[in-house]
Parts: structure tokens; C-alpha cells; sequence
């Protein structure tokens, strides 16, 4: 009961809502402005009938792509399917705005753009002017614990303060009594440097040999060597 107090379950859509809560309040006019110059990157929606709410902008989801380590990519490139739910939206809003809807982007974890697992997508699309509608969510909600899987890897600093954590914890685990009879101070600090050595070298291995990124380099990258 105290882990679900401390960490409740975190809904990706109030996520969007709070960052666009920080941002300047949406005007339709913000929308409509340039919308001309991209034709192939909007759909002709009654905006009186949308629900700002589900509204975004490109920063905003941006934003959330990096904090979770997730993609942000045109459906043509998701692997798994859209359930039901989400077909039938899609549906409802073509008849709503008497149009047909193109141009969909799927907001979704690495994995799900290579394999068919079910987790955390998010359906979207363009209004124009890097404005998205969010049709559908599916999945598992976005969890804290994720969200602290993912920090890490938003920028080089994020990922040596993990590493300097994850070693200072593995040496207090790590019984440094066999390697002296006579353990001080400095013989802990010798261990933990030895430790960060080790661990450090791990992550870079990892990195490179499986061409990994940071998370600001990847959230709207469709190559999987990311």
C-alpha cells in the first residue's frame, strides 16, 4: 500500500495535459497559422467539435518522448496493431468532421516499431502546424518506474551520476573484508574506484555494441541502430 501511495499509476494523457498546462494556452489561431504551407501535414477538422485537451504540440510530445524513452513515428512503421477501440475512434472522428484521416503517428516504445508486444502506444493525428490530436491510447499506463529507467539516458551527466550511483551502491554490497584483513576507509574508496571502472566499462560496451543513443537523438529516429 505505501509503494502505491508513494508511486500511483502515472496516465500518459494527464502527462501531456500537465505539460501543456506549462506551456502558453492554446488559441486555434496558433494552429491555423501556416498551415497552408503544409498540405500533406494536416487533415480538415471542425475545430469547434475537437476537445483542446487532446491537443498537442510537437514540443510537448517531444518532451514526453524523451522523459520515457519513447518514439514518436509515422504508422507505417508501428508493428503491432491497433485494437479495436482505436479503429472505431478513428471512425467516429471521419464521420464527426466528414473527412478521411491521414497521416497517423504512433507514440510508442523503441521495441514496438521491430516487434508485436503490447505497451504504452499512443495514436495520433496531424492537425498542422506540429499539431496533434491524440485519438487513442492503449497499453499500459506510463509508470514512475519507467520514467527513472529512462533519466539515465537522457544526456551523458544523467547517465555518469547513474553509473556513480549504481557502483557506490554495488560496493557497499560487495564485502570488501576478503580482499584485507584490516579494512579503512581508503580501502573502500580503492574498491568503489575499481567498481565505477567496471560498471562504466559495461555501459560503454553496451552502448556501442548495440549503437545506442541518448534519448534526444532518438525520440523521432526510425533507424533501430539508435
Amino acid at each position: 500500500m505505501m509503494m502505491k501511495k508513494l508511486f500511483p499509476p502515472t496516465q500518459i494523457d494527464q502527462i501531456l495535459e500537465d505539460i501543456a498546462l506549462q506551456t502558453t494556452p492554446l488559441y486555434i489561431g496558433d494552429m491555423l497559422d501556416g498551415q497552408s504551407s503544409e498540405p500533406q501535414s494536416s487533415n480538415n477538422f471542425d475545430f469547434d467539435q475537437l476537445e483542446t485537451q487532446r491537443i498537442f504540440h510537437l514540443d510537448q510530445i517531444k518532451q514526453v518522448c524523451i522523459n520515457y524513452r519513447l518514439r514518436f513515428l509515422d504508422l507505417k512503421y508501428f508493428k503491432g496493431n491497433i485494437p479495436k477501440e482505436g479503429i472505431e475512434k478513428i471512425i467516429q472522428l471521419e464521420k464527426e468532421h466528414q473527412t478521411s484521416l491521414e497521416g497517423f503517428k504512433i507514440m510508442a516504445p523503441s521495441v514496438l516499431f521491430r516487434l508485436k508486444k503490447t505497451d504504452d502506444p499512443l495514436l495520433f493525428v496531424p492537425l498542422g502546424n506540429n499539431y496533434f490530436y491524440l485519438v487513442h491510447k492503449w497499453g499500459n499506463d506510463l509508470s514512475f518506474f519507467r520514467k527513472a529507467w529512462a533519466w539515465p539516458f537522457k544526456n551523458i551527466w544523467n547517465l555518469l551520476m547513474a553509473v556513480l550511483f549504481v557502483s557506490f551502491f554495488a560496493t557497499l554490497l560487495t564485502p570488501y573484508q576478503i580482499f584485507t584483513k584490516t579494512p579503512t576507509p581508503s580501502t573502500f574508496w580503492m574498491l568503489y574506484f575499481f567498481m565505477f571502472k567496471a560498471i562504466a566499462s559495461i555501459v560503454l560496451f553496451y552502448g556501442f555494441a548495440l549503437g545506442k543513443n541518448f534519448n534526444p537523438a532518438i525520440w523521432n529516429n526510425r533507424y533501430d541502430k539508435t
